[in-house]
């Protein structure tokens, strides 16, 4: 064994003794309880960053650990591998998708590799793999034998120049990224999925089937399903379209959460693509224009919401269903078509928005809900304007004095007579358009005949696949020109030649059930079996919180069709639910002379400093610039404040950056990147190799014998020292073995320091009890940073012999707190005279009161304050303190 610590020596023979030994393929044993750990699968976007490797050590921590207990442990990796990354990637490197793709897997691959994550690499799953995304198109047609997938139109944004749809994120002020060209939408056929048939379900098994999960990201999840219980209504109007027909029947509907304030509402507004909206424009160019410009950028919710709010009136008119009004119709550049009807009632003196809209355009505002005590201000918004619990109406007619649902009740009731509206419950949740006009994803299996229209491709011509040759030039989506995907296609109805379509699946789509595929990855028959019955649910699932949304949403209603497909008999797919924080890094930054923003590496600066030690700036060292600092944020290449893994493992080693990673935070919390501390983390490790170095040169191997028998342990004659030492090692082992259980695994590793210094810090007479000691507490050491730092572990482990007598680190039974080594001998006592601490006593752990009291009355610093005086009183107060009173 050398004397000094090599990082890359111990971690390459480490990970070649795993790989020889095949030591993480797992398999499904019924004998063992089972642990299903799974970090969410990353985008292969050609490194790791630091994110991943928080994210995985994390994952492996556990594995191991529970490993250790005796669990069947089976902790997989895949690949998130279509997507619009590569897409963009070949247009800038004229490079297939694939090709690029595979590169960066094989890269990443390597890098998890180096790390010595306990990885089940058998099970591996790329997403791009015709053998994964077979089981994609397998499921979509039984959906639509189920009725689950449909056809329809949906909006899209369109490039006329590139030919192409752009994602909302590719629209930059309402123009192409990569042409500049004004963006159009147009509403072209696509596919959807009935999500909404399950609403109700995902909502309530939120609180009841998802103990484990952040209440944050349960509240993210029910607040996105958005289930909402008001009252649809109409506006009846008298306006027809161009040929004589009333449009929409003469009604424009409505649906509302506060039917209590219908009599204040003073305006409607509709969304640019609305029937009403398009009838007025036709003779009128400068609404046409507006609402032109309306449909201009991104078509989400949350786009729209951050979108000054604008609108223009229509000219049109609708009538009130209670008062019999005439309501003035606008047109609103945050309504959407696409969700309710596309349009809503303006009420301004009680809801946020509509007040602001209302001001803007100097509309009336009539307040028709007060709470006692509080004077309405018609020029200044206040959040108790829209209390609907303290709240009473007034100025309504017959609707007044009465409470928000007493209101409601009687708004609805009015409405149902009149045949206008009922109450009814409506969901924020959407139905999920699976449709994208790209090349590089799941090709939908359809296939489009003159006669019989869009036809499903028959099962057992699946997977239809997608050819890797393409090289997209932003002329729209190649597979339309890809003479050999449509080459010799027949309509399976008719047997005429027909052409395939060229829509692919959304990338959510891959990451949906591709943790069902890792319980039976190599199935060519089926799409999930006796694996998947086996190992689901997972029981913990470790991933970023910006997934908490629609990746956790879609992967539970996957989850739910395929069970009552009968492919899986699980409800929910994830037991616990674990969102690691992010790892940020400082920033700094200038303006260029171009008025661009110029990032600096931290390396490349050092901070200004003011009294109170804040950093109010810096200077670049090669010259003494100033530039600006930004604070921290999370790490980006395009801020020059990432920290490349791979530099990190080649100077210091995978375990430094693995115990620097676990030890700075705990898990759920923002990490901030500290070189000073990434030294410190080496230089730990450093010092336990050291010390196990110095335990080689003992008596070890006889040592070792009696630490593995219980029996032979409990033999051993300790002293005072010796006895010391097995109590500072098991209290700190009771707590690290808390620790993991909570995953809290920055004290884990603050609990292994505790160790250390405890060991290094022994000072005995050569006993054969204090050579066990030492024996037994640096085996403890090792089992406890074994899942946080493997390699090092499993080197001196080895190295010193405790896999002779315990086996195999990676299955080492996990260390068990030794009652007895908690009995303490004796005990201190704190002495107090008169009330005031005076210092300590030691007593034996079993002393009488008596005893006590003979032991404080005798101690030099009582002698000294009495004087001779004879005590008046002495409160022993058992296992804490002494107190004379003289």
């Amino acid at each position: 064994m050398q004397d000094k610590y090599n990082h890359l020596e111990v971690e390459a023979s480490a990970q070649a003794h795993w790989t020889a030994a095949d030591a993480y393929r797992v398999v499904e044993d019924l004998s063992k309880k089972k642990f299903y750990a799974c970090s969410m699968l990353p985008y292969p976007s050609g490194k790791l960053h630091m994110g991943h490797v928080r994210n995985y050590t994390i994952n492996d921590m556990l594995a191991r650990q529970l490993r250790m207990n005796g669990y069947n442990v089976l902790m997989p990796m895949g690949w998130d591998a279509f997507g619009l990354p590569a897409e963009n990637a070949a247009l800038k490197n004229g490079v297939p998708p694939a090709q690029w793709t595979y590169d960066n897997i094989a890269y990443m691959k390597k890098q998890m590799q180096a790390m010595g994550l306990a990885i089940d690499w058998s099970r591996e799953v790329t997403t791009c793999d015709p053998s994964y995304y077979k089981w994609n198109q397998w499921l979509f047609l039984k959906m639509l034998e189920k009725g689950i997938a449909y056809r329809k139109t949906q909006v899209v944004n369109w490039d006329p120049v590139d030919q192409t749809v752009l994602a909302n994120e590719q629209v930059i002020d309402g123009k192409g990224w990569r042409t500049g060209a004004v963006v159009e939408k147009r509403e072209i056929p696509g596919y959807y999925l009935k999500i909404t048939d399950y609403a109700e379900e995902l909502l309530g098994t939120v609180q009841s089937h998802l103990p484990g999960w952040p209440e944050r990201v349960k509240l993210m999840q029910e607040n996105w399903i958005g289930k909402s219980e008001g009252v649809r209504f109409a506006f009846t109007h008298d306006i027809h379209d161009a040929s004589g027909a009333l449009i929409g029947d003469g009604r424009m509907y409505v649906f509302t959460t506060r039917a209590d304030t219908i009599m204040g509402v003073t305006f409607c507004a509709v969304a640019p693509e609305h029937p009403l909206a398009t009838h007025a424009a036709a003779s009128n160019p400068a609404l046409a224009a507006f609402i032109e410009e309306c449909k201009k950028g991104g078509t989400t919710e949350a786009e729209l919401a951050a979108r000054e709010k604008v609108g223009m009136r229509t000219g049109l008119q609708v009538v009130h269903p209670l008062n019999g009004h005439l309501i003035d119709v606008w047109v609103g550049n945050y309504v959407l078509m696409s969700y309710g009807d596309g349009a809503v009632m303006g009420v301004p003196a009680h809801d946020e928005r509509d007040f602001a809209f209302a001001l803007k355009y100097d509309l009336p505002i009539v307040e028709v809900v007060h709470v006692d005590g509080e004077h309405y201000d018609y020029h200044h918004w206040h959040d108790w304007y829209g209390d609907k619990q303290r709240g009473v109406t007034i100025n309504s007619d017959s609707f007044s004095g009465l409470s928000f649902q007493e209101a409601v009740d009687a708004v609805s009731h009015a409405l149902q007579i009149k045949g206008l509206g009922e109450k009814k419950v409506t969901w924020r949740l959407r139905d999920w358009g699976v449709s994208r006009q790209r090349y590089w994803g799941t090709p939908i299996p359809i296939i489009h005949c003159d006669e019989h229209g869009a036809v499903p491709v028959p099962e057992k011509d699946l997977p239809v696949v997608l050819p890797q040759d393409c090289v997209p030039d932003g002329s729209g989506n190649p597979l339309h020109k890809h003479a050999g995907f449509h080459a010799g296609v027949v309509c399976p109805v008719c047997g005429q030649p027909a052409r395939r379509e060229t829509d692919t699946m959304d990338t959510f789509v891959d990451s949906s059930w591709y943790f069902m595929r890792y319980c039976d990855p190599k199935n060519d028959q089926q799409m999930v079996a006796e694996g998947a019955n086996y190992w689901m649910p997972m029981d913990q699932y470790i991933g970023g919180i910006e997934h908490a949304i629609l990746h956790l949403l879609y992967a539970r209603f996957w989850t739910k069709v395929m069970r009552d497909l009968d492919l899986v008999k699980v409800d929910e797919p994830f037991t616990k639910l674990l969102t690691q924080g992010m790892v940020l890094n400082h920033i700094y930054s200038r303006k260029n002379e171009k008025g661009g923003i110029e990032y600096f590496w931290p390396a490349e600066v050092e901070d200004v400093i003011d009294a109170t030690g804040k950093v109010t700036g810096a200077k670049r060292k090669v010259d003494g610039s100033l530039v600006t600092y930004e604070g921290v944020g999370t790490m980006s290449k395009s801020k020059n404040n990432g920290v490349d893994p791979q530099d990190l493992i080649e100077k210091y080693g995978a375990d430094t950056a693995r115990l620097y990673t676990m030890f700075t935070a705990p898990p759920e919390a923002t990490l901030e990147w500290n070189d000073a501390a990434v030294e410190g983390s080496y230089r730990f490790l450093k010092r336990v190799w050291a010390f196990g170095a110095k335990l080689l040169a003992t008596d070890f191997a006889a040592t070792s014998a009696v630490v593995a028998s219980a029996a032979s342990l409990k033999d051993v004659e300790f002293g005072k020292e010796a006895k010391a030492l097995r109590l500072e090692v098991h209290t700190v082992l009771k707590q690290v073995d808390y620790d993991y259980q909570r995953m809290q695994y920055n004290t884990v590793v603050s609990g292994a320091m505790k160790l250390l210094n405890a060991l290094e810090d022994f000072k005995a007479p050569e006993s054969a009890g204090a050579q066990v000691a030492l024996v037994e507490g640096f085996g403890i050491l090792l089992r406890c940073i074994y899942p946080v730092t493997p390699h090092i572990a499993h080197g001196l482990w080895s190295e010193l012999g405790y896999a002779d007598r315990f086996g195999e680190l990676l299955d080492a039974p996990w260390p068990q707190v030794d009652p007895l080594a908690l009995v303490k001998d004796e005990v201190e006592l704190m002495l107090q005279v008169n009330g005031k601490l005076r210092g300590s006593i030691l007593v034996p752990a079993g002393a009488s009161k008596e005893a006590i009291e003979a032991a404080a009355l005798a101690h030099e610093v009582y002698l000294k304050l009495a004087n001779g005086a004879a005590p008046k009183k002495v409160i022993v107060v058992p296992g804490r303190l002494v107190n004379v009173v003289i």
